[in-house]
């Protein structure tokens, strides 16, 4: 018998044009345009990273005020490897305020004993005390000196010291929880779907160039008619990370956030959910059996809007700020 193989590939499509270490630009094919759009924001917004965000200062004699000098502390960029796994929500942890699991302690000290002017760097943030691994908040540097971003000058006798906490959150809740630093995003190129009305002067083809991504696929035959029907299916992205995470963990951690997202809402729409159908929330709305009872101890005179029912303070009693509206009071009610 002869057996006839499929060997075209199903299903999402991946070919990685460029890679480095802080940048990947790939294609994404055989999807449609609300997939590769969610993808996209997912990346910018959903996925978790470590940032910043209590800053509690103790000595601030530079010419930043302490909101100012707080703001530049939380976007500096802090290692996020792992973070998904190793760290947890500060609300969804055990803890009273903040422990190893929910958040990374970092401390700074810096004073200028010189008459020149010091500055100070991201490099001068330390890590104190235990946390989930050894590079979660620590922060991103990348430049040639192994400095880091700027945080301050100072002068002569000036002095800045702080303790900070960084916690796991996302760009949905803040800017500084952003792991990327643009999302490139494009379809059609050679605009065969007509989605983009040009707008020109004098010439469009010289003032709408066509960018790189039309050498991966060809323009429209001008002689055969349009076709109203047609859809996206091949969008080119280009992913560029500040650091705290590596492009393809973004991109992965933005698969499994939208997957998550995903299962949720079939969960719920199922009824599986939690706190979602069955008897639960059948008396949640008051649709069991029986008419509604009230508590024990508590008569039907609940509030003074029933009949003849009294408040806390009694129907038309006198409250310490007056006699309530509903009786007589000093204000003509």
């Amino acid at each position: 018998m002869d057996y006839e193989m499929d060997l075209e590939p199903t299903g999402p499509q991946v070919t990685v044009r460029e890679a480095e270490p802080y940048r990947v630009d790939f294609r994404l094919s055989a999807v449609d345009l609300a997939f590769a759009n969610s993808l996209r924001r997912t990346i910018l917004a959903e996925v978790p990273t470590v940032a910043l965000d209590l800053v509690e200062i103790e000595a601030n004699t530079s010419v930043l005020p302490d909101e100012m000098l707080a703001h530049r502390l939380g976007m500096i960029p802090l290692n996020s490897r792992n973070c998904d796994q190793d760290l947890e929500y500060t609300r969804d942890c055990d803890c009273e305020d903040h422990c190893v699991r929910c958040s990374v302690t970092l401390s700074l000290h810096a004073r200028c004993n010189s008459t020149g002017i010091m500055p100070v760097y991201a490099r001068d943030l330390i890590v104190v005390g235990e946390r989930m691994n050894e590079t979660i908040g620590n922060p991103v540097i990348t430049d040639a000196e192994l400095k880091g971003p700027l945080i301050c000058k100072l002068r002569r006798g000036q002095e800045i010291k702080l303790t900070c906490l960084a916690k796991k959150g996302t760009a949905k809740e803040h800017a500084k929880w952003a792991p990327t630093a643009a999302v490139g995003f494009e379809y059609d190129p050679h605009n065969n779907l007509r989605h983009v009305d040009y707008w020109y002067e004098q010439d469009p083809i010289k003032e709408w160039p066509v960018s790189d991504n039309a050498a991966w696929e060809p323009p429209s035959n001008p002689d055969q008619p349009f076709d109203y029907d047609a859809e996206p299916n091949t969008f080119y992205l280009d992913v560029e990370s500040i650091g705290n995470l590596e492009p393809d963990m973004i991109i992965q951690q933005g698969i499994v956030t939208l997957q998550r997202k995903l299962a949720t809402t079939v969960s719920y729409l199922s009824g599986e959910g939690e706190g979602h159908g069955g008897a639960e929330d059948a008396d949640m709305m008051g649709a069991g059996d029986g008419d509604y009872e009230p508590p024990e101890g508590i008569d039907g005179n609940l509030t003074s809007y029933g009949n003849g029912a009294a408040s806390a303070w009694g129907a038309s009693a006198q409250t310490p700020y007056g006699a309530t509206p509903y009786g007589q009071s000093a204000y003509g009610f």
